[in-house]
């Protein structure tokens, strides 16, 4: 591991397989991951080395969603699925630099990503943080959990960002997204984004890194599918992009194959 904030083997956290949340923090410039992950992330990088894009793209891209749901949206509320290992801008350092008393619960079933987040994901005084060892296709058991912290009688902001490829069938990733929002008041906003198979490379590198095993595997989608999670609720401009494209501060970075959006429940 490429520091000694969690022992191999401590906590339940399996070092011999590589495990998406620790390859997207090796990816992301990061320092919690171990061989098995930095491994897998260079044969990724040996077929599609705009794997790096990828990532900055999506964690700029969730920083204006929250940025923008905090600020303009007025939400105080968050759950964040599938958050994946701490890094700078972290959805409840990015909502209460915006508004103090925001309230985040983040869940991931990574034992590593635990260890982390109950470490430094602090809360400022006036908000609170939660944390949630739970599966995204276990909805339910998410909900009842994070009611201990969140009013979901009070809007909240539904963040899947980068997770639902990890539900390869697209009805089940659909019947995940649909039973979390009808939980949800009105008011209430989803922002999602995901690998999208617009660039073929990525694609392709993406389809070895699932061959090669045993990490779980990703499914890119097209626009239109990841466009479908959004079924029934009000798109906010400019609807379902590329994430560099998703209301950028200044010039867009890169357009990397990773598409998203963010919509209000009425």
């Amino acid at each position: 591991m490429a520091d000694n904030a969690a022992r191999p083997g401590a906590g339940g956290i399996d070092s011999s397989r590589p495990h998406s949340a620790r390859i997207w923090n090796y990816l992301a410039g990061g320092k919690d991951y171990y061989e098995v992950d930095a491994e897998a992330a260079e044969k990724v990088l040996a077929v599609f080395p705009g794997m790096r894009d990828i990532t900055r793209t999506s964690r700029a891209f969730i920083g204006r969603v929250v940025t923008h749901l905090a600020g303009e949206a007025g939400v105080r509320q968050f759950l964040d699925i599938g958050t994946g290992l701490p890094t700078r801008d972290n959805t409840h350092e990015v909502a209460q630099r915006v508004a103090p008393g925001s309230r985040v619960v983040y869940v991931d079933n990574d034992p590593l990503v635990l260890v982390h987040a109950r470490a430094l994901l602090t809360s400022s005084p006036e908000g609170a943080c939660d944390y949630i060892d739970a599966d995204v296709r276990d909805p339910d058991r998410i909900l009842e959990e994070a009611a201990r912290t969140l009013d979901l009688s009070r809007p909240v902001g539904l963040m899947l960002m980068g997770i639902l490829g990890l539900v390869p069938d697209y009805d089940q990733a659909r019947s995940v997204v649909r039973r979390l929002l009808d939980a949800l008041p009105p008011g209430s906003y989803l922002g999602l984004n995901d690998g999208s198979t617009t660039d073929p490379a990525y694609v392709e590198s993406i389809e070895r890194h699932n061959a090669r095993g045993p990490a779980t595997p990703y499914t890119p989608r097209s626009p239109e599918q990841i466009a479908g999670f959004f079924e029934g609720l009000e798109l906010l401009e400019p609807g379902v992009v590329p994430c560099s494209l998703w209301r950028p501060e200044g010039e867009p970075g890169p357009e990397a194959a990773v598409y998203g959006g963010l919509a209000r429940k009425a």
